[in-house]
């Protein structure tokens, strides 16, 4: 499907064609990822055994931190990108690509550097037991040590997308899922370096897209592009973009902690087992979260350029679509959760008793997920159009507001089973925040529609 070669297509093609051609590559795109990380789980839980599937959820907490602050740079470099690009800034948008590099690269030697020293302290926080504390430490030791290819991967992945080219970022992502469901099997089975083998073919994998994307924005032709001059670190640029980036971090950072406290949670009420159940429906919820990911992604440069140019009917209209087709998404998750769960759940693992735990906490957590489509678009479109403060609190408000104390006071009352339903209970709360806040913000929509015309 052809994409419009300029940025400035974004406010004149009709809305429905530009979502398509936006979003379905970043659908592709984060959807080859979702089964990146789910063919590592596979392998790992069909390879190396059960409890390196637990070990592995052990090391989700840390993960999601790094994400952090990837995500801090490359996800408000790529809004702010979309933003220049609408307000025909375009010098401003090549010093912002320059300063993306620079940041992930400090950022990313910063948390590798920090972390590693105390890497098992760290693990056996986040509910690492003596059994699975040896496969986590193999596979967060590779992955720590790859961190920066990961942050300017993914950072540049996201300029990339934002600056016109959505095919091209999904070429990059379904990439590295190739790469690396090839080189998963040779590295655990054929070399039996076993869960460290699937992280050496993670960062591998990343490695060899990240060169690719360095060769795309090497080329002069491009709008964006790499030149002497934009690798300056400019503070406006630094600040505006950690400030639009700061809602997927906190989002990152809550989500870590929530972790901790499930992985916490189900060792006390479970044992290990119970958090390979985790591990494993986190990876089938991961799939559908992704796609819904990539729609918003899709979203964010149409929303973030007729932002920009104030063309607020064209915000209005991909909103609602985003949202129509997130919600189907969502749903689809839910009728798989219901009457399928056991056939998902068996192609990780043979374990009748993870099958059987794991069956039962996806049942659970997916119980309210036709709503998390709804809450995920209008989180992500209050930060696509810049408005931080707003994106930032509706991330907190399901991580910290509401998952957190019932993460907390549930499992006292119910053991194990308060563990997973504290997830459908915080979705729902969550959802119906988001509402409210978008009901008022198509308010003010509608006033500034009015005075234009």
């Amino acid at each position: 499907m052809a994409v419009a070669k300029t940025p400035t297509a974004l406010g004149t093609e009709k809305i429905g064609k530009l979502l398509m051609q936006y979003a379905i590559p970043a659908i592709i795109a984060m959807t080859a990822a979702s089964l990146y990380n789910m063919v590592d789980s596979i392998f790992i839980g069909q390879g190396v055994g059960a409890l390196a599937i637990s070990g592995l959820a052990i090391t989700f907490p840390l993960m999601n931190l790094a994400a952090a602050f990837g995500s801090l740079v490359g996800v408000g470099a790529a809004t702010l990108v979309s933003v220049k690009l609408g307000q025909k800034d375009h010098d401003t948008a090549q010093r912002v690509l320059g300063n993306v590099v620079v940041l992930n690269v400090v950022l990313g030697l910063a948390f590798s550097v920090v972390t590693l020293p105390f890497l098992d302290p760290i693990l056996y926080f986040f509910g690492a037991s003596k059994d699975t504390v040896g496969y986590a430490h193999d596979y967060m030791v590779v992955i720590l040590l790859g961190n920066v290819v990961t942050h300017l991967y993914f950072g540049l992945n996201g300029v990339l997308r934002s600056a016109g080219h959505p095919q091209m970022s999904m070429y990059a992502t379904i990439g590295t899922v190739v790469v690396n469901a090839i080189l998963d099997p040779l590295f655990i089975y054929g070399f039996g370096w076993g869960i460290q083998g699937a992280a050496i073919a993670t960062v591998i994998s990343q490695l060899l897209a990240l060169l690719w994307l360095c060769k795309l924005f090497m080329n002069k032709e491009e709008l964006l592009h790499f030149h002497r001059g934009i690798f300056r670190m400019k503070r406006k640029i630094v600040m505006d973009t950690l400030a639009i980036g700061m809602a997927p971090f906190l989002m990152n950072v809550a989500a870590c902690f929530v972790v901790i406290l499930i992985n916490k949670g189900l060792q006390r009420y479970g044992g290990d087992l119970a958090i390979g159940a985790y591990g494993i429906v986190n990876r089938l919820v991961f799939v559908f979260v992704m796609i819904v990911l990539g729609l918003n992604q899709g979203m964010q440069p149409i929303a973030g350029y007729n932002y920009g140019a104030l063309q607020f009917d064209r915000v209005d209209r991909v909103l609602k679509i985003t949202i129509y087709v997130a919600t189907a998404i969502t749903t689809l998750a839910f009728l798989v959760g219901m009457f399928m769960p056991r056939m998902a759940v068996s192609i990780f693992t043979t374990d009748e008793e993870l099958i059987r735990l794991s069956v039962e906490g996806f049942r659970i957590t997916v119980a309210i997920f036709p709503f998390v489509g709804f809450q995920m678009v209008t989180s992500n479109f209050f930060q696509s159009i810049g408005m931080a403060g707003k994106a930032i609190f509706l991330s907190i408000s399901r991580q910290v507001l509401v998952l957190v104390p019932c993460l907390i006071i549930l499992p006292q009352l119910y053991g194990q089973w308060g563990v997973w339903v504290s997830m459908p209970v915080s979705d729902l709360v969550a959802s119906v925040i988001a509402g409210v806040m978008l009901w008022s913000q198509f308010k003010r929509f509608k006033r500034h529609a009015a005075a234009q015309a």
